[in-house]
């Protein structure tokens, strides 16, 4: 599990991308916002009150149950588990619309923010979550490479961006500013400082979580 103070130090080569850096499309990562308490239990409304993006929900909108995920793009324990859990997850949980999952922004780094933004740039909330899916499972083609930029606009051609696309994307300063304001909210609000951070009905649960954990976590909130 990654903290909020991870250092970047794969960032500071500062790779290009022709003539426009990583800190030329974002700039800085802002300040992280004070961390508040971390309540083991937070209450749904306050869970899901409406954030500066919208959620992408998958599953059972009406579902019983309800796990938010705050990932971070760049993770590689985030990845781990969207690639060796999450499938397990989807295929029993999810796809029966016996629970309802959202994957929220808490990028850890300026790299993590601009996945997040090309995820978001994709288009409908199926291809946000392919995109997603596809950096995850990719993770060390592009996040840990000597040129990140260059090999994100690679992967983000498989989704359809073109390069003149990609960067507009990521000079999207409103869309910048609210993928940081869903992770400030979350550290001020929730306390989420590390990710993974799941929270099922409320109930937090921090690292990775294997699908075992996640039955015995979940099975008890679908009695009738």
């Amino acid at each position: 599990m990654l903290p909020l103070h991870f250092i970047q130090t794969r960032l500071t080569r500062r790779p290009v991308l022709g003539a426009i850096g990583l800190t030329a499309l974002l700039g800085a990562l802002p300040a992280q916002a004070q961390t508040a308490a971390k309540p083991d239990k937070v209450s749904m409304d306050d869970l899901m009150a409406a954030n500066a993006l919208s959620d992408v929900v998958l599953g059972g909108a009406d579902a019983k149950v309800t796990i938010v995920e705050y990932a971070s793009m760049t993770c590689t324990h985030c990845a781990r588990f969207h690639e060796e859990v999450y499938p397990a997850l989807k295929a029993k949980y999810i796809d029966t619309n016996k629970i309802k999952f959202i994957l929220r922004e808490f990028p850890l780094d300026p790299l993590a923010t601009a996945g997040f933004m090309l995820a978001r740039c994709a288009g409908s909330d199926e291809k946000r979550t392919a995109l997603v899916d596809l950096m995850f499972s990719q993770q060390k083609s592009w996040a840990f490479v000597d040129k990140p930029i260059e090999a994100l606009l690679n992967l983000s051609k498989q989704a359809g961006f073109t390069q003149e696309a990609f960067e507009a994307c990521l000079k999207n300063q409103s869309l910048y500013e609210g993928i940081n304001k869903i992770r400030d909210r979350a550290s001020e609000k929730f306390g989420v400082d590390a990710t993974p951070t799941f929270y099922i009905n409320g109930q937090r649960r921090s690292g990775e979580m294997s699908i075992d954990e996640l039955d015995k976590a979940i099975t008890p909130l679908l009695a009738p």
